[in-house]
């Protein structure tokens, strides 16, 4: 019987909603921490890792699980905004087979997304992609840039473009979605690959100048970076208030930092708003600390159950925020 409940509902928030749907967006982005099925391709660094003879032990019974639990995240940032998300922009994605796992095996099939999905250039075989419900979309047309530095194409996560035609009124949309160079080896060692991510993306949004241009990713850095500066007057950052009030997408030592975030083009600023999803099911209590910090799959090379070092973030159109 609650399986039954459960699914109803699950079939209830998947249907569009005309009126809602004119009137709104839902987007949102999350970094799903290492998401690889339980098979060794030979792809990528991380491939052997995680797969049932690697390091981590990887199992199709764990990736399940993880597949679940990614499902009911969405659909409780459904229940919470009375809507499923209308497009969904993902980090750290091994391959498109394993988004194809995650809407076949959950409920989330009854949502009609479809997959935007290619292959990267990074070292570690992981990539970002895309999810949108077909029913309110129609896809105009996807495009992948390379960051480059010293005029070298870099070995890291390609950034996605996808533009999108609202079904209901005709509205186009154009999405970034990016997983910027980490601080692996050290800040400043890793500085100058993360401002060739920013001067790309810059490119990105000025061959896109004065379309409706939603840019959502993990920056792997603050919003008080000096190198957002290259998207001044391109771009609002509308993770600045958040970061202002010490919130945060990943916890360490006890200290919250916010490096997931949404840019709008200028016109689209006082229509939307971002938040974090802090989902209870998501965390847990910190050891040394006080609070709690999202729950990761593992903890170094042990197997904790959880699903992400990173909260989702949330990007929503205020009430009469559609553009025309």
């Amino acid at each position: 019987m609650r399986r039954m409940v459960l699914i109803f509902a699950a079939f209830c928030l998947c249907l569009p909603v005309v009126s809602q749907e004119r009137d709104s967006l839902l987007t949102v982005f999350w970094n799903l921490e290492n998401f690889f099925d339980w098979t060794d391709n030979g792809t990528g660094e991380s491939d052997a890792e995680f797969s049932s003879y690697g390091k981590k032990h990887w199992t199709r019974k764990k990736f399940y699980t993880k597949c679940d639990m990614v499902s009911k995240a969405i659909f409780k940032i459904g229940e919470s905004h009375a809507r499923m998300p209308d497009v969904i922009g993902l980090a750290e994605i091994e391959n498109k087979g394993v988004l194809q796992k995650l809407l076949s095996s959950t409920l989330l099939r009854k949502c009609g997304y479809k997959i935007v999905h290619f292959d990267s250039r990074d070292r570690r075989g992981i990539d970002v992609a895309f999810l949108y419900r077909e029913p309110l979309f129609e896809l105009l047309s996807t495009s992948l840039w390379t960051p480059e530095y010293n005029g070298e194409k870099l070995s890291t996560r390609d950034m996605l473009h996808i533009s999108l035609k609202s079904m209901n009124n005709g509205v186009i949309f154009d999405f970034i979605v990016c997983h910027h160079p980490s601080k692996f080896g050290g800040e400043k060692a890793s500085e100058n690959r993360r401002y060739a991510a920013m001067e790309s993306l810059k490119h990105m949004c000025d061959s896109l100048s004065g379309r409706n241009l939603i840019v959502m990713g993990d920056f792997n850095d603050i919003p008080s970076a000096a190198q957002f500066g290259i998207l001044e007057g391109a771009l609002v950052n509308k993770a600045y208030d958040l970061f202002e009030a010490h919130k945060g997408t990943i916890r360490y030592e006890g200290k919250w930092e916010l490096i997931d975030m949404f840019l709008v083009s200028p016109d689209m600023d006082s229509r939307t708003e971002m938040m974090i999803e802090e989902i209870p099911f998501l965390m847990v209590r910190e050891g040394k600390h006080a609070g709690e910090k999202p729950h990761r799959t593992y903890s170094g090379p042990r197997y904790i159950g959880g699903v992400s070092d990173h909260l989702p973030v949330t990007l929503s159109f205020m009430p009469s925020g559609f553009p025309m």
